[in-house]
């Protein structure tokens, strides 16, 4: 069964985005927790929160708010490596951009700890570094960002806030972030709306979604969450990693642990695409040697 409904995925395509309560399961959680508890090295963050804001300003980016933001796969983090790829994620991108075929272009793990930065950003809107172009009017054509909580987050925890589209557009649209200053950022804060919900939820927008990270207020505070965005295959006007140039990162853990769906978000070719010969089903397997390549094997008739 899936875990959301049509009325998740209509709303997710008029408005930008949608909160989906309490996707994963406890025990999914507990283990993608525990891979980021090894990760990261550590369970809490500090006493007090640190804000670098100036007066009457609504946020800013910091370096220092992305140092403990990294792209999969990480060694030895089998559950936190596959959960961007999780069967019921590739189902709802599936839904949400009304195609049965989807490559996940970027998915990366963001573990935030009080005092460590001013997480407190201004609204922007991700298209900016994930097309060279503008967003499509069809959301179709665009893609699905879904940020996925790993613990309970509160408004003391730095959750995501953002504005509707319908709330969004009669200021003038996603494009106004190019060249928006103050006035847009005031103009967006009576429609703020908050992410805040419980470890296991998700929360899928588009790229077209003014948001902005808050700041972690909570003494000792944790907030640990996945980044996983999905577009339809074959749409080179939108990117975000390329994932051979990530080729020294623990790539036979995941290879060794993926189904071959899952595989193929990353652009894998599946069992019975032309690519798999004899020879490049030899070849693979001398590049990850725990990789089972018996469907691929079973598709060719080998």
């Amino acid at each position: 069964m899936n875990r959301f409904n049509e009325q998740q995925v209509a709303t997710w395509r008029k408005e930008g985005g949608v909160l989906i309560e309490k996707f994963f399961t406890d025990d999914e959680v507990a283990a993608v927790r525990a891979d980021f508890d090894k990760v990261f090295g550590r369970t809490q963050g500090g006493a007090a929160a640190l804000s670098r804001k100036n007066a009457g300003e609504i946020g800013r980016f910091d370096g220092a708010q992305f140092a403990t933001f990294d792209a999969i796969p990480f060694s030895g983090a089998h559950a936190l490596n596959l959960i961007g790829v999780h069967p019921q994620l590739i189902k709802f991108a599936r839904a949400a951009l009304d195609t049965q075929d989807v490559h996940l272009y970027q998915c990366q793990a963001w573990a935030k700890f009080t005092g460590d930065a001013d997480y407190d950003q201004p609204f922007h809107c991700d298209f900016i570094n994930h097309t060279l172009t503008v967003p499509s009017e069809d959301a179709g054509l665009n893609s699905a960002t879904i940020i996925c909580y790993f613990t309970d987050v509160s408004e003391a925890h730095g959750p995501m806030h953002y504005v509707k589209r319908t709330d969004s557009d009669p200021l003038g649209g996603a494009t106004l972030t190019l060249s928006g200053g103050h006035e847009l950022q005031t103009a967006l804060m009576p429609f703020e709306q908050t992410s805040a919900a419980p470890a296991g939820s998700i929360f899928p927008y588009g790229i077209d979604v003014f948001h902005r990270g808050t700041n972690m207020s909570e003494p000792g505070g944790v907030r640990y969450a996945v980044m996983a965005c999905y577009k339809k295959a074959g749409d080179e006007s939108i990117g975000y990693h390329a994932w051979p140039f990530h080729h020294m990162k623990p790539w036979n853990e995941l290879f060794a642990r993926a189904t071959p769906e899952q595989l193929s978000c990353f652009g894998v070719q599946p069992p019975g695409h032309p690519f798999w010969t004899q020879a490049t089903l030899e070849h693979a397997q001398q590049r990850y040697p725990d990789w089972d390549l018996s469907p691929y094997h079973d598709a060719c008739g080998s």
